[in-house]
C-alpha cells in the first residue's frame, strides 16, 4: 500500500504490484533446483574452475587437478624456502610444500642410520636434477594434504611418475601407507 498526504487527509492507494523482480528470483531458483538434481550444475562448477573459486579461500594457492611447470630448484639451505628441493620427496614450489605422494625416500634430516644418511642425499640431489629436467606435471591424488599440511600430488613428466622413476633407481620405496627401513 502506498500512501500520501494531502491538505492533512492520508489517502491510500491500492494498486498491483510488479511481481515481475519476485517471479524472476523464483523462476531462476526452481531452474537452479532442477538442474542441481539433474547433475549439470555441479558439472558447470567443476568445468568452469568455478567451484574451485567459490570454494576455495581467498589467497589460497591450491594445485588444480594437474599442472605442469618448469622451475629451476637448487636443495634447501635455511631461510625463506619458496623453490626448493628439502629431500627425496618433498620440495617446495613457489612457496606451496609439496610430498611426492607416491613414494617415501631415505630421511635426510634424522636418519637411522650412516646408511639411510647417504641414500638420503642422493636421493634428495636426483629429485633436485629430474626437476631441472625440464617441464613436469603435479597430479593431485587422493587426500589433499597430510598431517604437516603439505600438499600430496604425483609428480610426472610425459605420463611417468617421477617417483616411480626414483624407486627404480633404488633412491625410494613405494609409498604403501608406512615407512620402510632404510637401515
Amino acid at each position: 500500500m502506498v500512501g500520501n498526504r494531502q491538505n492533512g487527509v492520508r489517502r491510500s492507494f491500492r494498486g498491483r504490484r510488479s511481481t515481475r523482480p519476485f517471479e524472476l528470483v523464483t523462476l531462476l531458483l526452481a531452474a537452479l533446483v532442477v538442474l542441481g538434481l539433474s547433475g549439470e550444475v555441479p558439472r558447470f562448477l567443476g568445468e568452469s574452475g568455478l567451484a574451485s573459486w567459490i570454494l576455495d579461500s581467498p589467497g589460497r594457492q591450491d594445485m588444480a587437478e594437474t599442472l605442469t611447470y618448469s622451475r629451476e630448484f637448487a636443495v634447501c639451505g635455511g631461510g625463506t624456502r619458496t623453490t626448493c628441493v628439502v629431500d627425496g620427496d618433498t620440495f617446495w614450489l613457489d612457496g606451496v610444500k609439496i610430498r611426492i605422494a607416491d613414494i617415501n625416500t631415505p630421511e635426510v634430516s634424522a636418519p637411522q642410520c650412516t646408511a639411510e644418511a647417504a641414500l638420503g642425499q642422493r636421493a634428495t640431489m636426483r629429485l633436485a636434477a629430474l626437476l631441472n629436467d625440464g617441464p613436469f606435471d603435479i597430479v593431485r591424488s587422493g587426500r589433499d594434504e597430510d598431517q604437516y599440511g603439505r600438499k600430496l600430488r604425483i609428480v610426472e613428466r610425459e605420463g611417468r611418475s617421477l617417483g616411480a622413476q626414483l624407486v627404480a633407481e633404488g633412491l625410494a620405496h613405494e609409498w604403501g601407507g608406512h615407512r620402510q627401513s632404510w637401515c
